[in-house]
């Protein structure tokens, strides 16, 4: 099982495996949509290590279609790890993340303990 479930800050939040399958098109972030819906899961965390290195090219628009299937069905995409050889290669791409981050939708975090930070922000909005 390549997926667990845990509670972050009262927000149930679906944690992929750095190990898996690779995750390169839009079929593969409906299996994981699925899998969050099944589990009731609003976010979804996935390791930079799984995806594919096309997501990371905006041309290709992979990262688009996939983030757009996760807004379809109103799930939080957090994609965690290091990816500034990424960043550092392409000015579009670092544009792309910080405008990601500026929303509740998908974000681009160095590790868990941004996402935990996250998250404990979110809630308070609510209060």
């Amino acid at each position: 099982m390549t997926t667990t479930l845990q509670t972050i800050h009262d927000v149930p939040v679906l944690m992929c495996a750095p190990e898996g399958e690779t995750i390169a098109r839009e079929s593969d972030a409906l299996d994981l949509i699925g899998n969050a819906g099944y589990q009731g899961a609003a976010w979804v965390v996935i390791p930079v290590e799984r995806f594919d290195e096309a997501f990371f090219q905006l041309r290709t628009r992979a990262a688009g279609d996939i983030i757009q299937k996760f807004v379809q069905y109103s799930v939080g995409l957090a994609v965690i790890g290091d990816i500034s050889r990424h960043t550092t290669a392409s000015s579009s791409l670092r544009d792309f993340v910080r405008e990601c981050n500026r929303n509740r939708q998908t974000w681009f975090l160095a590790d868990l303990d941004e996402l935990r930070e996250r998250l404990q922000g979110s809630r308070s909005h609510h209060g």
